[in-house]
């Protein structure tokens, strides 16, 4: 015997079905709330004419799904607040002491300098520096000895004034006898004065710049 869903029931379950499908777009969705959808759908049906069981089995599929996926969300969470925590409490063991991280980029503070190492993939026999602001603006640019493995930069402009606290990116332009180019590994340095962590994230404050975790790549004492 086959039954035919009626076009009444069929609006009522796309309706549900759209509803639940909004429902599971959020993370903190409630799962009872498809459980309740489900509810007003077999008391709305037409006795005379009920709805497939398969239509009930498919559904009760997908409200199984979004459970799962729902719960795995949460365990989720849950496994990223606790390395985040432990990235934390690990961290927090490196304030005060000098860190490398895989970037361009090193924080320039109240006071103090910016600074970055240098690493040419072979011997250079010039090198330039360009520092620039976080709108891309030039603030410093030099030549520097190309034996040099390491660029401090003071903070001062050209005017004589003293940059604002921040993130700098450094730009090398290396080159050898020939003139041409080399490529220039830079990471950026500096004391670790905090540690913070949003949840998930966890990013250490060197002078005015805020460095990921992840790229950390070294740490010696100051």
């Amino acid at each position: 015997m086959t039954t035919v869903t009626s076009p009444a029931n069929t609006a009522t379950t796309n309706t549900l079905l759209d509803q639940a499908a909004k429902t599971t777009s959020g993370v903190g969705a409630d799962f009872n709330m498809f459980l309740k959808m489900l509810t007003v759908q077999m008391q709305n049906q037409d006795p005379l004419d009920p709805m497939d069981t398969s239509e009930y089995t498919k559904q009760l599929v997908q409200f199984s799904q979004v459970e799962q996926s729902m719960q795995q969300t949460g365990v989720l969470k849950d496994i990223l607040s606790r390395v985040s925590s432990q990235d934390m409490a690990q961290a927090s063991a490196f304030i005060g002491r000098e860190a490398r991280f895989d970037s361009n980029v090193s924080g320039l503070g109240a006071t103090g300098n910016a600074t970055w190492t240098v690493a040419p993939a072979r011997a250079a026999e010039s090198m330039t520096v360009k520092v620039t602001d976080a709108a891309g603006k030039v603030v410093r640019e030099e030549s520097i000895d190309a034996s040099t493995s390491r660029f401090s930069w003071d903070g001062k402009l050209a005017d004589g004034t003293r940059a604002p606290e921040g993130a700098y990116k450094l730009a090398v332009t290396a080159k050898d006898k020939t003139g041409a180019a080399i490529g220039v590994g830079i990471n950026g340095v500096g004391i670790v004065k905090d540690v913070i962590t949003d949840g998930t994230n966890v990013t250490l404050g060197i002078g005015g710049a805020r460095m990921a975790l992840r790229e950390l790549v070294a740490v010696s004492a100051a």
